[in-house]
């Protein structure tokens, strides 16, 4: 499909591309829907394959965010920057700066922050430049670390599915698959581990993998697998805290859980189809924008003025809010992402109507 049809399969008002030849920048910028307000999301940095797989990517998390910040009724849309390079090797404080300029540049349609391979401090640099950058350290007027809220929103919709799969919220010596054990899944399995479960683990990147092995009670630890083992493994729930697209074709078949919920932005690699199957073999999936939405939830916080008991109150109320999907779906028998579209196109429905009043 040519640029403009994806822009009309996902139903985006902008896509943004930007270079700068002497710090090899390489960005992208989608902006989804700013019905609810102006677009919100974070800036991703990975060594593409090729720019057709980066547009893919910010397409699908654009949409995702527009859908997020709707479940968790902020006054924002959805929007998605990404950066093509390896973000081990090829940041500079001069491309971040450059970053900050293009994003300014935008009028303030678009707001961005951390997300994977960037850091805060990453875009301290690109706040010089520009007005347009949430998630900054609390040293320099940010909220701070929101691998930490968004880690909390996705145990509460754990602690939510075990209520539905089990009637109780007890944890303890059930068996969880993390997939990815960075910024939020280190933090994950914290919860986990006090609430007693057990954990096997996996990542491609190994000193994350040491740092929560030694930090992990060895009765909590099941054990570190390959990431291509992870899938079939013979738990309770499955724990994607990595890359998106990881629910398709091939792992389906392998999955022996109950349940999956996890901090991945876009896991199902085809909504309609993944989450039919998900549905017909009576794994229950958390939609990932509304489990994962406590990031979101703080920094759009910012944009107020931010207020610490705002947002963790925000983000504990994932757990009714998963509830709700969870309803709706065994009432209408629909998959569990169908059900939170819907809910979510309703109340984006409503404040286009209230928006028709002009002031």
């Amino acid at each position: 499909m040519s640029i403009f049809e994806q822009m009309a399969k996902y139903g985006h008002e902008q896509v943004h591309f930007f270079q700068h030849r002497n710090t090899k920048l390489k960005a992208i910028v989608a902006i989804h829907d700013t019905t609810m307000g102006p677009a919100l999301g974070g800036c991703r940095m990975r060594p593409y394959e090729s720019e057709e797989e980066a547009l893919f990517d910010v397409l699908r998390l654009s949409r995702g965010m527009t859908y997020k910040c709707g479940v968790a009724d902020v006054d924002n849309g959805g929007g998605k920057s990404v950066l093509i390079g390896d973000p081990n090797t090829d940041k500079s404080v001069e491309m971040f700066r450059v970053f900050g300029r293009f994003v300014q540049g935008l009028g303030g349609r678009f707001y961005t922050g951390t997300d994977m391979g960037t850091t805060p401090q990453d875009f301290v640099n690109s706040q010089r430049e520009s007005n347009c950058f949430v998630g900054l350290p609390l040293e320099y007027g940010g909220s701070g670390n929101t691998a930490i809220p968004t880690a909390l929103g996705v145990y509460q919709g754990i602690r939510a599915t075990a209520n539905v799969l089990w009637g109780h919220e007890d944890l303890t010596g059930k068996r969880f698959a993390v997939q990815g054990v960075g910024k939020v899944g280190a933090l994950l399995i914290e919860h986990l581990v006090q609430a007693g479960a057990q954990v096997y683990i996996t990542d491609i990147y190994q000193p994350f993998i040491d740092a929560v092995v030694s930090s992990t009670p060895a009765v909590n630890m099941l054990g570190v697998v390959a990431p291509d083992e992870i899938y079939g493994l013979d738990v309770d729930m499955f724990v994607p805290c990595a890359l998106g697209a990881i629910v398709n074709d091939d792992t389906i078949p392998k999955f022996k859980c109950k349940a999956i919920v996890g901090s991945a932005n876009n896991q199902l690699l085809d909504m309609d189809r993944h989450g039919k199957m998900l549905h017909e073999r009576g794994i229950l999936y958390a939609p990932d924008y509304l489990v994962n939405a406590g990031g979101l939830i703080q920094v759009a916080d910012e944009l107020k003025g931010y207020v610490p008991e705002r947002v963790l109150a925000k983000t504990n109320s994932i757990y009714e809010m998963l509830l709700q999907v969870y309803k709706l779906s065994s009432e209408q028998n629909i998959p569990t992402w169908l059900a939170a579209d819907r809910l979510v196109e309703e109340r984006i429905a409503r404040v286009a109507d209230l928006k028709s009043v002009r002031i």
